[in-house]
């Protein structure tokens, strides 16, 4: 199993992220994260966000460290690559056992982290509102 992560060097809601990607399948993918608690919500599209704090875990837990190039080159590799606005299916995993799996619930971990899906501000952004005077 080998899992790859680039540095957390891409802002948003207040974080630095790095990307954890699979250059086998997304089965494996989710495996990994599983293993290591975090939950399926950080997945998007074809890698997990994963949060600056959690880099060092994740690189001792296995992953190997590589540019974010190199994370867009190996997904491309190996066909695994989803670009924004593609269609992604369910989501979910047929490893059964792993959350995302259908009819379970997810995995423990990182809950509530605000800005993922699921968490407090998920999802993208709706138009701005203007208030009438």
């Amino acid at each position: 199993m080998t899992l790859y992560i680039d540095p957390p060097t891409w802002p948003g809601h207040g974080r630095l992220w790095s990307h954890l990607v699979s250059d086998v399948s997304y089965d494996e993918l989710h495996l990994f994260a599983a293993r290591l608690g975090v939950p399926r919500r950080a997945f998007e599209r074809d890698h997990y966000d994963i949060p600056e704090h959690r880099y060092g875990e994740v690189v001792l837990a296995g992953a190997l460290q590589v540019s974010s190039r190199e994370v867009v080159r190996l997904l491309h590799g190996a066909g695994l690559r989803r670009r924004k606005g593609a269609s992604t299916g369910t989501g979910r995993s047929a490893v059964p056992g792993l959350p995302g799996a259908p009819g379970l619930p997810g995995a423990p971990g990182l809950t509530g982290l605000p800005g993922l899906p699921g968490g407090p501000g998920g999802g993208a952004p709706g138009p701005v509102q203007r208030r009438s005077s």
